[in-house]
């Protein structure tokens, strides 16, 4: 029967508290670099990113094969949507549709990318949006999680990185 399942209990108080920590600290570490070096890295899909690689570090769309894959496949098809169609709402619809696509096909699912690349068509970017904030920020919250996840007892992050 559909519906019927039980959702799955929360999680211990310990593991939501290192959650939460670990998920201040990672935007806390992207908007301090943001505002030190003026660059763009706070946006709002990295704030998602930290939900799952801090809250389920062991799921597969928190690998950094995900994160960082799913946020660059996903931000250069919507520059390239942009490019060619503009900022128009079906633009969009049409940028989350491949993206989620394309990284099916490259096994490098992550739900925020899907915002990552509605975010590059609304914003229409250069091609360096693909730097900045994309690889960098990706990257900046795979090490915090890599480090933070790995020093709290019982996590180990990541579960794979190909």
């Amino acid at each position: 029967m559909r519906g019927t399942a039980v959702p799955p209990p929360a999680p211990p108080p310990n593991h939501i508290f290192w959650s939460m920590s670990g998920a201040m600290i990672g935007i806390a570490a992207a908007g301090f670099l943001s505002v030190s070096f003026n660059v763009p890295l706070l946006v709002a899909p990295f704030c998602a990113t930290c939900v799952l690689a801090f809250g389920l570090p062991e799921s597969p769309l928190s690998q950094p094969r995900s994160i960082i894959g799913g946020h660059l496949i996903s931000a250069a098809i919507g520059i390239a949507i942009a490019s060619l169609f503009g900022t128009a709402w079906w633009a969009v619809a049409i940028a989350v549709g491949l993206a989620l696509a394309a990284m099916q096909l490259t096994r490098t699912v992550h739900a925020p990318a899907g915002a990552m690349a509605a975010l590059a068509v609304l914003s229409n970017p250069t091609w360096m949006f693909l730097l900045f904030p994309v690889l960098a920020g990706a990257v900046l919250i795979v090490t915090v999680a890599v480090i933070f996840n790995n020093l709290i007892e019982g996590r180990a992050y990541p579960k794979y990185w190909r």
